[in-house]
Parts: C-alpha cells; structure tokens; sequence
C-alpha cells in the first residue's frame, strides 16, 4: 500500500511525462526544421528522424524507469537521481527558454512545476517512513494516515 503521497507524486510526474510526449509530438516540425537548419547538426546525423525519436525514446524511457523505482520499488538512490537530474534540468532551462516557440515555453514551464511539485510529494512525512520501510507492505499502517 502506497501512502497519499508517493499516489501524488506518481499522478504529477506521470502527468507531466505525458505532457512532455504532447508537447514533442506538437514541436516536432519546429524542432527537425532547427535541427536541419544547422549544417553541424545536419551533417553528424542528428537531425535525422530516428536520431530524434530514438533520444526521445530514451528519455522517456528513463523517466519511467526512475518513477517505477521510485514509485513501485521505494528506491532511495532513484529518489536522488531525480532530483539532480531536475536540478540539472532547472539549471539548463534558461538557456533553453531562449529559443522556444511561446506555446512550447509555456508547457515546458508547466511541466518542470509540476515535476518539481511531484518531487515535493517525496519529502513528505508519510513517504519518508515509506521509503525508509522500503515500501514494505508489513509496515506499520497508520504513519500512511
């Protein structure tokens, strides 16, 4: 049994996975024209389409692995990966902002809140005692109340 909050995380940062993939699918022309529009780029082959769907891929990917170890497994260490990987991501953004179309600012601004609000639901006191109990199910009940 998951406590309120790990429910919460996982509802946020699944939620905001998929805007992300909303958000790819809309941008997508805009990003391949950029893409293409550097001869660097273009050249090395990342501007190709299964360069970019293939990284697109393997992100997602990752960002479910880390919710399923987070959220189903009470890990710790994945826990940690996510939170330097968004301050990483925190860090990178402005630059990032810089360039993007406004309806793209927009939900890049809405997903990175409500990825850093799923984040919060993992330094609550009901998920603390659950990822010290290791999500064990045996575990006193009454802390998840």
């Amino acid at each position: 049994m998951q406590p309120q909050s790990i429910v919460n995380f996982s509802r946020i940062y699944l939620g905001s996975l998929a805007l992300g993939i909303g958000n790819f699918i809309a941008s997508y022309d805009s990003v391949m024209a950029e893409l293409q529009a550097d001869p660097v780029v273009a050249e090395m082959g990342f501007a190709s389409l299964g360069f970019v769907l293939g990284t697109a891929a393997i992100g997602w990917g990752i960002s479910l692995l880390i919710w399923f170890f987070i959220a189903r497994r009470a890990s710790k260490i994945a826990k940690w990966i996510l939170v330097a990987l968004t301050a990483l991501g925190l860090a990178m953004l402005p630059s990032s902002l810089a360039t993007m179309p406004t309806v793209s600012l927009v939900v890049t601004l809405v997903i990175t809140a409500m990825q850093l609000v799923a984040i919060y639901f993992l330094f609550r006191p009901d998920a603390r005692a659950w990822f010290d109990s290791k999500g064990d199910p045996a575990a006193d009940i009454s802390t998840f109340e």
